[in-house]
């Protein structure tokens, strides 16, 4: 069993940007810079940003980060990402999920100009993605399959069973590994909360990435002895070992499950950091207009 190490080929990647910068900065240019708009005062999504806002940091990328309050107009926010997308010093716009109940978050998302939305959720960008076309892939996604390439990890030809179907992960995931080339070429199957006997369709994975949000959801019973197993659920549960009551719970029951998988990815240390290092990655296409001249 190996284990699939996300903060060390999240560090690698993030070396390998910050010397591209260094060279942009060298030949006289400005470096990549990415805005960040954030509503409320939730804790997950302060830290979620926060975290950004460090890795750009790292990486020798300016940053922006607007925050707003609860109780702020959709109007107002509306307003701002205009101003940002008609900005030509920023290169990547995000706006930071969940948004309160009073802003419709479709149409912030659709707002934000295309070419700047390195989180890859405006429906151009996931329409390209779905017809094989070049465009900003969601943070997750990329990083799974960037994780895969790096460790020779091949789904041509394996059987894929993904176990969630959500915009953000299971949907933009599947379509990828369908795709004709070397990350692709997978058969797919998408099991969700209405799929019927889930543990049979889960142990016929060669691969299976679990992304359904119920801690230890996955055990050893239901994976096949050599399976690679990547787990994306990040879920708090109570810990009286940690400072702060809590600790970061996968999908899968690691204990167990390692024992069968011949790859598996930890929580956390695994899926989680690639999920920053992709939005960069993003950034950095859009700076150099690699997606859209």
């Amino acid at each position: 069993m190996k284990i699939i190490d996300g903060k060390l080929i999240s560090q690698q990647i993030l070396s390998e940007i910050s010397l591209e910068v260094q060279g942009f900065i060298a030949d006289g240019k400005r470096a990549p810079h990415l805005a960040v708009i954030i509503i409320g005062s939730d804790g997950g999504s302060q830290t979620y940003v926060n975290n950004k806002v460090k890795a750009c940091e790292v990486t020798g990328f300016q940053s922006t980060k607007i925050a707003y309050p609860e109780n702020i107009s959709e109007s107002e926010v509306l307003e701002k990402i205009i101003a940002l997308n008609n900005d030509s010093n920023i290169d990547g716009l995000i706006v930071q999920l969940p948004v309160p109940k009073h802003i419709n978050e479709h149409k912030i998302l659709e707002t934000i100009d295309y070419r700047k939305d390195v989180d890859g959720f405006h429906p151009i960008n996931t329409g390209r993605m779905v017809s094989g076309l070049r465009s900003f892939i969601s943070a997750t996604p990329n990083g799974i399959i960037e994780l895969m390439r790096r460790y020779n990890i091949s789904p041509q030809g394996k059987n894929v069973v993904i176990i969630g179907r959500s915009n953000i992960v299971g949907k933009p995931l599947a379509n990828l590994l369908l795709q004709k080339g070397s990350m692709g070429d997978a058969t797919v199957t998408v099991c969700h909360s209405r799929t019927k006997d889930i543990a049979s369709i889960a142990k016929q994975a060669d691969i299976l990435i679990a992304a359904i949000g119920q801690p230890n959801f996955i055990t050893a019973e239901m994976v096949k002895e050599g399976a690679v197993v990547i787990d994306v659920g990040t879920t708090r549960v109570p810990s009286e070992k940690t400072k702060s009551g809590w600790k970061l719970c996968g999908d899968v029951n690691f204990e167990e499950v390692s024992k069968k998988a011949s790859y598996i990815s930890p929580v956390p240390g695994g899926v989680g950091p690639m999920t920053i290092t992709s939005l960069l990655m993003n950034t950095l296409l859009s700076y150099k207009k690699e997606i859209y001249s």
